[in-house]
């Protein structure tokens, strides 16, 4: 099964780290790609730009964003295969992540063909 690790943290925290800084979490995040894609669970994974940059598609048309009142934004996701939640979740321990962020893991569901 499919499962999405969501990774949430804030910005702000981010934006104060040196480029270096920025540079390492990156290097951490793309051993840990390695070792997903080294175990053949990696689907996908990407980083996300600033919730400022987000726009919204609604009834009422296009809105600029960030959206939601939280200290905590999404910063980026994988989308792996595991043969259980357990599996995905010791997966998402792993994941590299400033202090104070977190990881959602959700199931993505198989609808088929539809």
């Amino acid at each position: 099964m499919k499962y999405t690790l969501l990774i949430y943290g804030a910005e702000s925290q981010w934006t104060a780290l040196s480029e270096a800084e920025q540079m390492a979490m990156f290097e951490k995040h793309g051993a840990y790609s390695e070792a997903l894609d080294k175990a053949g669970v990696m689907v996908a994974g990407e980083p996300l730009d600033v919730a400022a940059t987000a726009r919204r598609v609604t009834d009422a048309g296009v809105q600029d964003g960030p959206y939601a009142d939280t200290k905590e934004q999404l910063g980026g996701f994988y989308v792996i295969e595991a043969d259980s939640l357990d599996a995905a979740l010791d997966w998402a321990k792993q994941c590299p992540r400033l202090p104070g962020d977190q990881i959602e893991v959700r199931p993505v569901p198989d609808y088929g063909d539809v």
